[in-house]
């Protein structure tokens, strides 16, 4: 082979060092379909995320994204995950804190510059506030946009977007129309219902046509 595929580091020993670096500040660690996740204390995210760069060993130098998850159900409903890649050794960890509406976690910014976009995304969707973040505003949303998006309260209806319409060579606001959540599916055409008899459906039609059947 001419350009062989980078070799990706074993999971063997680091969770180990992940431990020996984080201490106490480590919550908790698995290894689950060959990944790694670690949740380790919000008030001590800079400290972690410095250690996970910079400890022989680990070498996580560079931050890919950060993403949110929403658990209604949990006392601190979200979960922000950070994704990490080393660079030199070809291994990602994923890097997990929890907190609720109220309580910021604090910025990674002064670790990775790139964390500051990432970061307004995460607050847009899901209302997560970020600490020492100079520039938490909205990014993915409409000027004016009220709620969070991806929260699994969030309403279907009720909310207008913003479009620019040609026939009045301005922008304009109109009801969200969300059609693609009461879709019928089907495995042929899942863009439209279907007007043919899929295979196996026979038996199901002729059942319709008998008498005393479903019309």
């Amino acid at each position: 082979m001419a350009s062989p595929a980078p070799v990706i580091a074993s999971n063997e020993g680091v969770i180990d060092a992940v431990k020996a670096a984080l201490v106490d500040d480590l919550v908790y660690a698995e290894e689950a379909v060959h990944e790694i996740s670690i949740t380790v204390r919000r008030e001590a995210l800079n400290d972690v995320m410095i250690a996970l760069r910079d400890t022989e060993g680990l070498k996580y130098q560079q931050l890919m994204e950060i993403a949110g998850v929403d658990y209604p159900e949990r006392p601190e409903r979200f979960e922000v995950c950070y994704h990490l890649l080393s660079l030199t050794r070809n291994h990602r960890i994923r890097v997990k804190v929890t907190t609720d509406e109220d309580t910021p976690i604090p910025t990674v910014t002064d670790v990775w510059p790139v964390a500051g976009w990432l970061e307004r995304e995460v607050f847009d969707m899901y209302g997560v506030i970020f600490e020492g973040n100079s520039d938490l505003r909205r990014i993915l949303t409409d000027y004016g946009f009220r709620g969070h998006p991806f929260r699994k309260d969030f309403p279907l209806t009720g909310y207008v977007e913003m479009r620019y319409s040609e026939e009045h060579k301005r922008v304009i606001y109109e009801p969200v129309e969300l059609a693609q959540d009461f879709r019928t599916f089907d495995f042929m055409s899942p863009w439209e219902g279907a007007d043919y008899i899929l295979p196996g459906d026979e038996k199901a039609e002729d059942e319709v046509d008998k008498p005393g059947g479903d019309s």
